[in-house]
This record gives structure tokens, sequence and C-alpha cells, in this order.
């Protein structure tokens, strides 16, 4: 993969060029730019799909500015990245992780034509769910993160209800939960990037804030919910779509958090017609 240098350090991407609109895929914690693979390969040669592996666990080289591996400042990284390849008319699209929200609310954003909200944090829900409460939970604890991350080595907790078995419907294949777990559980470095991240929750009034703050995104919005989701609310899939002015909400059968394992086919279609039909329109 090639890498680009930001304020915090290096980080890797893929990126599939071409000349067709561009979407910016962004991943949650203790994953990377991999679990967008089969929504890329369906959306095809027409689409132009840049995918960042964020410091949030999975990353292969540690940041140099472990401070700046914030919610702030991973919303930062990925404003940075959009100017660093000049990035121009951007889709940015968000599963699980909901940090990126920070861009709509309070810029920069300019570079933004629409955003596509994929079963992702919104509202009170940072950290989300049980997984990401007991990652937060950990890094307050001296070890706990690092005896926590030994536990996903095992088919238990990769399968087990409360665990990573509600993130996806569709069991990830173990050669791809050992490249994403790997990086937190070996490198000290990664993990203290990982530490800082979970320790960087926005307060409720930060929240409130953030929410309020979404009203003034004019953009297209598509917000992807799942209906069986186990981490993200039911009811945070509309109440998102009606912040936005020009918010319009999906419903995924079948899926859990993890739209882009369980429904890739689905997404693809969904974010190709979202593209095409209203953020090129709204430009």
């Amino acid at each position: 993969m090639p890498t680009l240098r930001l304020s915090a350090g290096e980080i890797e991407y893929s990126d599939t060029g071409g000349d067709g609109p561009v979407l910016v895929l962004l991943h949650g914690v203790t994953m990377d730019a991999g679990v967008w693979d089969d929504v890329v390969a369906a959306l095809g040669t027409g689409y132009r799909c840049i995918a960042p592996t964020l410091p949030l666990g999975s990353h292969q080289r540690p940041m140099e500015r472990a401070d700046l591996v914030t919610h702030r400042g991973v919303a930062a990284m990925v404003a940075e990245l959009l100017e660093a390849l000049d990035l121009q008319q951007v889709t940015l699209v968000l599963n699980d992780w909901g940090g990126a929200q920070l861009l709509l609310a309070d810029g920069p954003n300019e570079r933004i034509a629409g955003a596509a909200l994929v079963a992702c944090e919104a509202f009170d829900n940072f950290p989300p769910g049980r997984p990401g409460k007991a990652i937060a939970t950990a890094a307050r604890v001296p070890g706990m993160l690092w005896l926590s991350l030994q536990l996903h080595r095992t088919g238990w907790f990769r399968r087990a209800p409360g665990a990573w078995g509600w993130m996806s419907k569709r069991p990830v294949p173990d050669a791809v939960m050992d490249r994403w777990f790997g990086p937190a559980r070996l490198d000290r470095a990664v993990r203290r990037d990982l530490r800082t991240f979970a320790l960087s929750t926005p307060s409720p009034s930060e929240l409130v804030a953030l929410t309020e703050g979404l009203r003034s995104f004019e953009r297209p919005v598509l917000v992807v919910w799942a209906t069986e989701d186990k981490l993200m609310p039911r009811d945070h899939g509309p109440r998102l779509a009606e912040l936005f002015p020009r918010g319009r909400l999906v419903e995924v059968d079948d899926s859990y958090t993890l739209v882009p394992v369980d429904q890739p086919e689905l997404l693809a279609s969904e974010l190709a017609r979202f593209v095409t039909a209203e953020v090129a329109a709204g430009r």
C-alpha cells in the first residue's frame, strides 16, 4: 500500500485511481481499510475509492504524535488526507466509527460534497455497544488493554454475542482478523495509539454540540442503518437522517454493524446511486 505522511505520522491507504467520482471510505476501531474490499470490488472501475487505514489499533505503523490520536485528531487526519491528495467533491463514507462527523459539523468540509453514514456512532453512542465500551474501560486500567486484546485471538471471542460476534452476521475470515487484531496486541506503540484514542471519547456536552452542529451540513447525506444491528440503536438511523437538511435513510436487512461485510453488493449499489443521483446533482 502507498503511505501518506500526516501531522501525526505515516498512514497507509489504498487508491483505485481513475477519473470517476471520489469516495473516501473510513473504518472503525481494530479494523483496517480491508473492511471495504468487497464494496470497492462491487463498485467497479467507475469510481475512485480511497480507503485509509486510520490509527485505530490495526495500523502497522505507530504514530509519531500519539497525542493527536483522538476522535478530533483522527478526524483532522481525514481532512489532512483530503488536502494532501488534493481531493475535491468527495463523498465521505463512515462505518462503525462516527468521529468524522466532526468534519461535517465543524469542518474543514469544503472538499466534501456528500456523506454516507453507515451504521456508525451517533448521538450519545460513543463508544458503541458492549465491545466499544469494553475497550474504553480496559484502556483506563494499566495492563488491562493488553489482556483484553489477548481474547481477540480466540474463536470464542470472534463469534461470541456481546463481543465481535455482534459486529457482523457473516464470520470474518481468521486471516483477516489476525491482521486486524495483531498490531495492537503485539506492538506496544500501536497499543498506546489505541489507548489514547479510546480515552478521547467526547464528553456529553461535546456530543450534544456535535449533534446540533450536523444540522448545518447542507449537502446530501445518505444514512444506511442495519435493522438487526446490536451496537447502533435502531432509532438512531432515522434520527440521524432527520438531522440533515438533505438527509435520506436506507435500512438494510440481514446485517449487523459491518454492513460492508454482511451486505457489500447492496451497500455498493446504494452508494453508487447516491453518488451519481444526489451528490452529483448537488454540485
